[in-house]
């Protein structure tokens, strides 16, 4: 996690997210793009007011009242440790987002996260979400920034697909950042119902072939995958979740969902996801 992407609105939440990174950063010896990203309505001229005269003028007010607040945010939470560098890009949130990351080949994405739930998730879904959905790399939500030395138990969800090497490797580079312990969960629903007998002797074996450390093996019952998750959680306490995306687009996604994104939504702890492809 040396090259970190943080995309900022100057919400509660991307202040926090920001602080986060920082210190991920100070810990890895890495360096910050601190982005925000401008997404331009949709002008009208009239013969009073020529629309490229109007939205010239707003742009510029824009980047400069950008350019003052991410100043001010470098000078109140970082202390020059670090390399943090300031961008201000214009286009649509999610896509400039993901643009910029691969563009600068960046590790990791830290953003804010307010969540959404009912229907406001339902019709819109928040930029985190979205972000979630479509990066290729890994996007670390947080909604309140906590001390590296308190992630101490990280949730990890878990198929026992044995063919998700990357994700494995990013799991337990993260499990090794913060020095944590892995507990591993199986979610048994109606739809994917394992037999009780069999389960322990698996998530055994999986753990085995990915010569994963410092474990845990758990399995819980439950009508949807992202309640069983969110309930394990609290219910061990645990201080981050850390787990694949399916990243389903269009109708799939309309009609099926993301886990994920619906944790990423519910919970206060951070989670950190990564794109197991379509």
């Amino acid at each position: 996690m040396k090259k970190i992407l943080v995309p900022c609105d100057f919400s509660d939440s991307a202040v926090q997210a920001f602080i986060f990174a920082f210190q991920i950063a100070q810990q890895s010896k890495g360096e910050i793009i601190l982005l925000h990203v401008i997404e331009l309505p949709v002008l009208r001229g009239t013969i009073q007011v020529p629309a490229l005269y109007f939205e010239d003028n707003f742009l510029n007010d824009m980047n400069l009242s950008a350019e003052k607040k991410l100043e001010e945010l470098k000078t109140k939470w970082t202390n020059g440790s670090i390399n943090v560098r300031s961008m201000i890009e214009h286009g649509p949130i999610t896509r400039t987002i993901i643009h910029i990351a691969e563009e600068n080949s960046v590790d990791l994405i830290v953003m804010g996260t307010q969540g959404a739930t009912g229907i406001k998730e339902f019709l819109v879904g928040s930029n985190t979400e979205k972000v979630v959905r479509f990066s290729p790399l890994p996007v670390l939500a947080i909604r309140k920034s906590l001390e590296l030395s308190d992630i101490k138990n990280i949730v990890f969800p878990t198929t026992l697909d044995p063919n998700q090497n990357k994700l494995l490797i990013h799991i337990k580079e993260l499990q090794n950042f913060f020095s944590a312990k892995l507990h591993l969960l199986l979610v048994n629903t109606p739809h994917n119902m394992k037999r009780t007998i069999d389960e322990k002797d698996m998530m055994e074996a999986y753990a085995k072939d990915f010569d994963l450390q410092n474990y845990t093996i758990n399995t819980r019952n439950d009508f949807y995958e992202s309640d069983a998750i969110i309930n394990f959680t609290i219910e061990i306490k645990a201080d981050m979740i850390a787990m694949g995306t399916h990243s389903r687009k269009g109708l799939a996604h309309l009609f099926s969902g993301s886990v994920a994104e619906e944790v990423v939504n519910r919970m206060d702890c951070p989670i950190w996801t990564y794109s197991l492809g379509e």
